[in-house]
């Protein structure tokens, strides 16, 4: 936040003569209803502006006068968590999408792209965002690849990413995602804790259903968050432990419901609000942040209780300085609510500037986006190194009573394993069945051309034909396809390599639709708009034609399928992996 706070002596004095009333300020927000967050009250109030800080809470005039009788004035929010790559459009219409939402900053984990193109992807991220008014601070993937077993497209040791530290935007070490190596004294995991901490920088965590003396181990690494607790023991057994608890709730990790007892007091002091991974639908449709506050306002939570914790809390844990609140000194980065209880925005105020009135972004950062040497950043638009695959690529030879089967869970992205009897049916693949809800999986190594394609088989998806592929699949972005005959899975596989990434979804050797994500195979130059109505027409053809269950997203679901640090059962290239023995087992026994 260093840049946000330089400042001159003139620039100084100019605040001070405000403040002292001595002339008038640039911007007063006239007899305001706002909310305090040091002492957790409502006052009213001017409160004056000069520049980008707020210098007056008082009575004052101003060159320009914003009457908030009957509303009220909040901090704008922060996003104490996120990867701007699920958003699958540019950082610059990221910006665009969530500052009417009141959103001033995010913290972001790059760790998407750097799996996919290394320190060329984190290098990315900080140059099509090193001139936005949307605040983002930048934590170092821990993790590239998840997991030793993992293929990526780069591989980041503690050497690589210590001199990212010397970097003010830097704001620490990203979730610790390999628990399981971290807690065995695994050489790379160590190292990058202690670098991390004897540059002075924060470790966030990651670490679900990790309890006891496991968590004791992985806190002495002075991991400080978690946004992985999906039941109140846990998050309570963490807190009592001395983390942050982050509150997760995006298009698929929904953790609000069962974490509402943090609102209360005095654990609302050490809890934050994040999205994780939302998808721009989401994010038109129900909001940033503010769905956050207003979902939990909405469930019985003490609204400014709610606003610190997506605004003041992560501002303090992040060590961003004076951001967060309504304060003299602070940012003036202001929410103007029609009121406290619909939580409804009017309008939105990042550095004193107006960016947004009933939801419409006033200015849009996309439109005067940066010039970007795309041949500095080939390993972020050129990611696909991979021969098209064949329908017999799909075919399991081996035999047995048993299938191993990945089996979702509602709502979030922890699986069950299940072992089934195997019911042959000539007219699907060996193993498949659509009666039991049992669909085939395979993850398609991309990056170096191994030629590795893990398969396995997924239960509670929906899927009844055809098949749906995408380069989105956390964290190593492999092709990842499921469905229900090999010739439409291989066809989904090859169309997304051709578009240079993205999604596709094929039923009888057609081609029903597809997105194209040409930007690491991760996001797309094009606006959202371009995003939300392929999506939606992907999503309506995945429902209705082929099957899928509605109460998921097909997608976002798809892509945790092979992410092999979240419990229990999760598939990669070499196969599906058991999470806590991080061991591939087979597919049919």
């Amino acid at each position: 936040m260093k840049r946000y706070f330089m400042t001159t002596e003139e620039r100084l004095k100019d605040r001070v003569q405000v403040a002292m009333s001595e002339r008038k300020a640039d911007l007063v927000f006239k007899n305001a209803s706002f909310v305090n967050l040091f002492s957790e009250r409502i006052e009213v109030a001017d409160i004056a502006i000069c520049r980008r800080h707020i210098v007056g809470i008082g009575e004052y005039e101003g060159e320009v006068e914003v009457d908030c009788t009957n509303k009220v004035v909040v901090p704008s929010f922060i996003d104490s968590h996120i990867h701007l790559e699920s958003a699958m459009i540019s950082p610059r219409s990221f910006r665009d999408l969530v500052v009417c939402h009141g959103t001033a900053g995010v913290i972001v984990d790059p760790h998407e792209i750097a799996n996919v193109a290394g320190i060329d992807g984190i290098n990315y991220i900080l140059k099509m965002t090193e001139d936005l008014d949307l605040f983002v601070g930048v934590m170092v993937p821990s993790c590239v690849p998840s997991t030793p077993l993992d293929e990526s497209g780069a591989t980041l040791t503690a050497d690589d990413i210590k001199p990212l530290y010397d970097n003010d935007r830097i704001y620490g070490l990203a979730e610790m995602m390999n628990a399981y190596g971290l807690i065995h004294s695994d050489e790379q995991c160590v190292k990058k804790c202690v670098d991390a901490i004897n540059a002075g920088k924060l470790i966030d965590g990651h670490a679900p259903s990790v309890y006891g003396k496991q968590l004791n181990a992985y806190l002495t690494s002075a991991i400080s968050s978690d946004h992985e607790c999906s039941n109140i023991k846990e998050a309570m057994e963490k807190l009592d432990r001395g983390m942050w608890i982050q509150i997760r709730e995006g298009t698929v990790c929904k953790d609000l419901d069962a974490l509402m007892d943090l609102f209360k007091a005095p654990y609302h002091n050490r809890c934050m609000l994040a999205t994780d991974d939302s998808h721009p639908d989401t994010i038109i449709d129900e909001g940033h942040i503010d769905r956050i506050v207003r979902k939990a306002i909405a469930k019985g939570a003490d609204p400014i209780r709610a606003i610190k914790m997506g605004s003041l809390n992560p501002a303090l844990h992040y060590g961003l300085g004076h951001v967060g609140a309504i304060g003299i000194g602070y940012m003036a980065n202001l929410i103007v609510l029609d009121d406290l209880e619909t939580f409804k925005i009017h309008s939105c105020y990042l550095a004193g500037k107006k960016v947004s009135e009933y939801n419409r972004t006033l200015h849009k950062s996309s439109e005067d986006m940066n010039t970007l040497d795309k041949e500095v950043f080939s390993r972020v638009y050129h990611s696909f190194n991979l021969d098209s695959v064949k329908e017999s690529d799909f075919e399991i030879n081996k035999v047995g009573n048993k299938e191993r089967v990945i089996e979702l869970i509602p709502g979030g992205v922890l699986t069950k394993e299940s072992t089934l009897d195997i019911i042959e049916n000539k007219d699907m693949p060996y193993g498949v069945d659509i009666d039991r809800n049992i669909a085939k999986i395979a993850v398609v190594e991309r990056h170096h051309n191994t030629g590795h394609i893990g398969i396995g088989f997924l239960k509670g998806y929906g899927i009844r034909q055809g098949a749906i592929a995408s380069s989105i699949g956390h964290d190593s972005h492999n092709i990842i396809v499921v469905g229900v005959n090999d010739k439409d899975m291989a066809m989904a596989v090859n169309t997304v390599k051709n578009n240079n990434g993205g999604i596709a979804i094929v039923c009888d050797s057609v081609l029903l639709g597809d997105l194209k994500l040409e930007v690491a195979g991760l996001m797309t130059e094009n606006d959202e708009n371009y995003v939300i109505s392929n999506l939606e027409k992907l999503k309506d053809i995945a429902y209705y034609d082929l099957g899928v269950k509605r109460d998921i997203d097909p997608f976002m679901t798809l892509a945790f399928m092979q992410l092999p640090v979240i419990p229990e059962l999760k598939i990669i290239p070499k196969g599906l992996v058991r999470v806590s023995e991080q061991k591939v087992v087979d597919a049919i026994f």
